[in-house]
């Protein structure tokens, strides 16, 4: 049978403005995406935040280039990524988007659960963190209290008031704590204070703290820190990784970035290689994307998927959490529920 696609966008918005180091939004893009073959249907999600230069119409551009007809079970997902990549350079949150829904796909066709597939032992699941970012006191103090199921608290820093965020969470919860800089710190010398007290003040790791384009800043950073240093904006695909040996202790991989499952769980692999810890994180998503960030996060150190817990509309059911773990089901692909049929189109 051959592959049927159906899609349509999707504005999903935050409970609370998203501010980090260099930017501010109150929703983000996102492409919802159908796929059906063999009387089966499977989900995937492009989260489009604008700082990384996809849109609605970059991805409908994208997706009319699309021969859905060369994706034909067993899926070989080495091909997928190449034809993808064919089509066009970037574009990875659409990307994504398709090696997501073809995931899901795999494993309803196979009966099994893509955290199966992909060999992660769901008893393996690191604890769940919530993000907070920039912003006032009051609203600071909002959301700790919106994250009462988390058991970690992530952190956006990189402005003037880092300290004063600090002191004001610390003022309402011991939780330990992920630090985001978003390559906000300029001064590796400042930044090694800062981490330190950060160190004092319950950190456990900390992301890209000075500009992806500084190695070797980043790097000082990583040898002298008391907490892991993890790179983040200065790891995209699995490409990048040769050049960040010894530079950081870790890595932060997004599938909006990755390319989507497939690319992510090879990182993973070559990072461990490598000796570095991994995190897994997300961008603004759904469940749908979420879910699939959470099947491969038992391979991983930590994980950051709280896409759903910070938006209003989420158009499918919000995964559980118990003891501050996600929870993965030993359902088929995804586990995805709650679907809402009227937000995707249907099939022409």
């Amino acid at each position: 049978m051959s592959m049927q696609a159906a899609y349509t966008s999707y504005d999903l918005e935050l409970k609370h403005p998203f501010t980090i180091a260099k930017f501010s939004r109150t929703s983000t893009p996102v492409m919802l995406l159908k796929l059906r073959h063999e009387n089966e249907e499977g989900y995937g999600e492009a989260s489009m935040v604008p700082y990384l230069g996809e849109s609605v119409a970059t991805a409908t551009a994208f997706l009319a280039k699309v021969d859905w007809n060369r994706f034909v079970f067993p899926f070989n997902f080495e091909e997928v990524i190449a034809y993808l990549d064919h089509i066009d350079t970037g574009h990875t949150a659409i990307k994504a988007a398709i090696d997501i829904a073809l995931n899901d796909l795999n494993g309803k066709l196979l009966q099994k659960a893509c955290y199966e597939i992909y060999g992660a032992d769901p008893s393996k699941m690191p604890l769940a963190s919530y993000t907070i970012g920039i912003d006032e006191p009051e609203v600071i103090k909002e959301k700790v209290l919106d994250a009462t199921k988390f058991s970690i608290l992530k952190v956006k820093l990189g402005r003037d008031n880092d300290k004063e965020l600090i002191q004001t969470i610390r003022s309402l919860t011991d939780v330990p704590l992920y630090i985001d800089a978003n390559q906000g710190w300029n001064d590796k010398k400042q930044a090694i204070d800062m981490i330190y007290w950060l160190h004092d003040q319950g950190a456990v790791l900390i992301e890209q703290p000075m500009d992806k384009s500084d190695l070797e800043g980043n790097a000082w950073l990583t040898g002298r820190s008391p907490i892991p240093i993890l790179a983040d904006e200065a790891v995209q695909r699995l490409s990048d990784l040769d050049g960040l040996r010894g530079a950081y202790h870790g890595i932060n991989i997004k599938l909006m970035k990755s390319a989507g499952m497939y690319e992510a769980s090879l990182m993973i692999k070559k990072a461990r290689s490598f000796g570095m810890k991994v995190l897994i994180g997300c961008m603004s998503e759904t469940s749908c994307a979420t879910q699939a960030g959470m099947a491969l996060a038992p391979l991983c150190d930590w994980a950051d998927l709280d896409g759903p817990w910070l938006t209003r509309n989420n158009p499918f059911d919000t995964p559980q959490i118990i003891a501050g773990r996600y929870q993965l089901k030993n359902l088929p692909g995804l586990g995805l529920k709650g679907i809402n049929p009227s937000i995707l189109l249907p099939f022409s």
